[in-house]
């Protein structure tokens, strides 16, 4: 054992953690040897399950169903996913390893001495939402653009960034500089998983255990380990704002009142040039985003002609449509899935892969459609008031 190596004696188990650098050949080797070494009854690891799954099953994405992604209304947590893939991907070819490769070695040793193999990190996808739901609506734009552009800065590495990241896992180190504008982030992405892995390895079973975790966590796992904490409410996803949702029912409400106001209070021309108005508006905008994306033409007309219907239905989402369309005309093959991490080495390579263009066209027509609807609700404002 070495310096990285914590023996911390919580009740009667010995647990032996190992703070590693997610990016180093080093620490890969150094959890493979100390779980040979030590023959620990379990294995902690900083995974949740879906993200052992990912390991295990590298060739996941050849058998996604994108038009099921799309149904499930999870297409911009799966674009974000791939960017994340992406990134780590090039970050550890810098460094000649395999993303993760610490983990796979402690599975595979722990696999060796018969220990059993105990994912303790928290779900990536509630690290993400508790961060969401948390942030105002100004905020998760500039979050959006920040991380999507950010993983596309060709900037080359310097020795000090590639120290710091070895202290970091991935999602960390992604968003690490965005820290300095979005205080909060810390607070989801380090201090509550710090609390979460002190708990799941405490209780994983056995007397000896042996835990990988990132070395930025180690310090405030042998904080939080001697004390209690319930965790479940740490996987707990805030609700949506009820403000946004009573906003997401009202600008509709709002826009069919008018409409009608107009009817009752001018004229049935009046009232249709208002109807007019909102389709031109919700579908021009929903279709530049769907074309902006590079859907194919059927797609921004798909865009087009839903955008109005979803403009007065909030349950409903114009990039859903264009975006279906999309994945039946270009059809993503197990080529697209495979060439992810290469495509996305580069800003135009978003644009370039049949999947995440898909997705692209998902978020741009939904966004499109998002303005078209501001901008038609006040244009419609405008005339009423003119009656007046």
């Amino acid at each position: 054992m070495n310096e990285n190596v914590t023996e911390l004696n919580v009740g009667t188990k010995t647990i032996y953690l190992l703070g590693t650098a997610h990016v180093s050949k080093e620490s890969a080797d150094e959890a493979y040897e100390l779980i040979r070494e030590i023959r620990p009854d379990s294995v902690c690891i900083e995974l949740d399950r879906e993200r052992i799954n990912n390991i295990n099953n590298r060739d996941q994405w050849n058998d996604q169903d994108i038009i099921t992604v799309i149904k499930q209304k999870k297409s911009a947590f799966l674009l974000v996913n791939v960017i994340l893939s992406s990134y780590q991907k090039r970050i550890a070819e810098q460094f000649g390893v395999q993303p993760g490769q610490e983990m796979i070695n402690s599975m595979a040793a722990a696999k060796e001495v018969g220990a059993r193999i105990i994912p303790v990190d928290r779900s990536i996808r509630t690290t993400f939402m508790r961060i969401w739901r948390k942030l105002k609506f100004w905020d998760k734009m500039k979050l959006i653009f920040n991380v999507t552009f950010s993983f596309f800065d060709d900037t080359e590495l310097t020795d000090a960034d590639l120290e710091n990241l070895k202290t970091q896992d991935m999602l960390e180190s992604a968003l690490s500089e965005l820290g300095k504008s979005f205080p909060s982030l810390k607070t989801y992405l380090v201090d509550e998983r710090d609390i979460y892995l002190s708990q799941k390895i405490k209780q994983a079973p056995g007397s000896v255990i042996v835990a990988v975790v990132g070395a930025a966590h180690t310090p405030g796992i042998k904080e939080y380990i001697k004390q209690d904490f319930d965790v479940k409410e740490y996987d707990i996803i805030p609700p949506a704002s009820s403000a946004l949702k009573i906003v997401g029912w009202a600008i509709p409400i709002l826009i069919i009142g008018m409409i009608v106001l107009t009817f009752v209070f001018d004229s049935a021309s009046a009232g249709w040039d208002q109807i007019r108005r909102l389709i031109l508006y919700c579908g021009t905008f929903s279709a530049i985003g769907t074309l902006l994306a590079g859907g194919h033409i059927l797609s921004i007309l798909t865009a087009f002609v839903a955008a109005p219907f979803t403009a007065i239905n909030p349950v409903l989402a114009a990039g859903w449509f264009a975006g279906l369309t999309e994945a039946a005309i270009r059809k993503p093959k197990v080529e697209d899935f495979n060439r992810l991490s290469e495509d996305l080495s580069s800003l135009k390579g978003l644009w370039k892969n049949k999947l995440t263009k898909v997705l692209l066209v998902v978020t741009l027509a939904n966004i499109g459609s998002a303005i078209g609807t501001w901008t038609s609700g006040i244009d419609i404002f405008v005339k009423l008031k003119d009656i007046f």
